[in-house]
């Protein structure tokens, strides 16, 4: 099946993407190789053929949740430029809507 730029308009429409005459012409038959190498692919996979994600196996690696001790809030207000009410103070950046 080729595709031709009537196909490629109507998919342009359904992804709401405006395209020329001269992009749906050039892309008709870019688009068809596309779902050619597409359909090769489906050829080669066979059932005995596991899917992956990835070529190699990985593992995540998570550490333990423990509970710890966290750094006062003085400790931690001690290192900011400026702290207010045990918050960290910086400038204000947006307006407040009124």
């Amino acid at each position: 099946m080729t595709l031709t730029p009537d196909d490629v308009a109507r998919l342009a429409r359904l992804a709401r993407i405006d395209l020329t005459v001269e992009e749906l012409t050039k892309l008709a038959p870019q688009l068809d190789v596309i779902i050619a190498s597409n359909r090769l692919v489906s050829e080669v996979a066979t059932a005995d053929v596991t899917p992956t994600s990835h070529p190699l196996p990985l593992t995540n690696v998570f550490r333990s949740d423990e509970v710890v001790a966290s750094l006062p809030v003085a400790d931690a207000l001690a290192m900011a430029p400026a702290a207010e009410e045990d918050r960290f103070r910086v400038p204000r950046i947006l307006e407040e809507e009124q």
